[in-house]
């Protein structure tokens, strides 16, 4: 085996967070068919799954593994990256964490009310990148799903370009760069204000810097507060307009 193929086994290893051999993620590769599909087709058909079927939620804590994420069927940016990753690592696609802060105000709209006010000011967020055609690709446009998405540029329709606030932060907000085509995606990148750099996993991440929140905070947060924050969410994304 080559120096290469040694570093590039880093980033195909299975870790507490990417759990990937517990039997739902398994049951799950196994019933898509994924392994038997191209390079390419991989990331595509996963992207598209985490991506819309994993819907945009708050789930209790940042380091669930991706088991936790797959059974709660929702996720944020962090905790869709690491069932994302999971993923890709079981059918044989590298992929690496990279981390960064975004400022609050890109959830205005979906955190309203107490939750927002007790969120932290830079929230520690998160993309994936993946190792394709000899390059590192930059995936972060599976955050919001469709659905959520579509009902937000509903709800604003005179907006085309920049747009922060509601989970997105785009120069785009009409047609945001978030489906697979082979080259970067994004759909909160414009939120980032500090950039930790990259990591071979999310647990090598949140051993360096604490999740968004400790104490009497975590507390309220994974009882109460993102009980209210999915409740808003789901009122977005089911609203009709007209």
């Amino acid at each position: 085996m080559s120096k290469k193929e040694m570093a590039m086994d880093e980033y195909l290893r299975e870790t507490k967070i990417l759990d990937y051999s517990h039997p739902s993620i398994d049951d799950l590769v196994q019933s898509k068919n994924w392994k038997t599909l191209s390079e390419y087709e991989k990331i595509g058909s996963i992207y598209s799954f985490v991506q819309n079927n994993i819907a945009f939620g708050y789930n209790e804590s940042d380091e669930i593994p991706a088991s936790a994420v797959l059974q709660d069927g929702y996720g944020q940016c962090n905790t869709k990256v690491t069932l994302f990753m999971a993923l890709l690592r079981l059918v044989g696609i590298p992929c690496r964490f990279h981390g960064f802060t975004i400022d609050k105000k890109l959830q205005k709209g979906a955190i309203t009310g107490l939750p927002y006010l007790l969120a932290p000011q830079n929230i520690i967020h998160s993309w994936v990148e993946v190792y394709y055609q000899k390059t590192w690709i930059n995936l972060e446009g599976f955050i919001l799903d469709k659905k959520y998405l579509n009902s937000l540029q509903c709800y604003f329709p005179d907006v085309s370009g920049t747009f922060c606030g509601y989970g997105v932060a785009t120069q785009n907000f009409k047609e945001p760069q978030i489906d697979w085509n082979g080259a970067d995606t994004y759909i909160q990148k414009d939120g980032i204000n500090n950039d930790f750099g990259v990591f071979d996993d999310p647990d090598s991440f949140y051993r360096d810097y604490e999740s968004n929140l400790s104490g009497i905070k975590a507390i309220l947060y994974k009882y109460i507060v993102r009980k209210l924050m999915n409740s808003n969410v789901s009122k977005i994304r089911n609203a009709k307009h007209t």
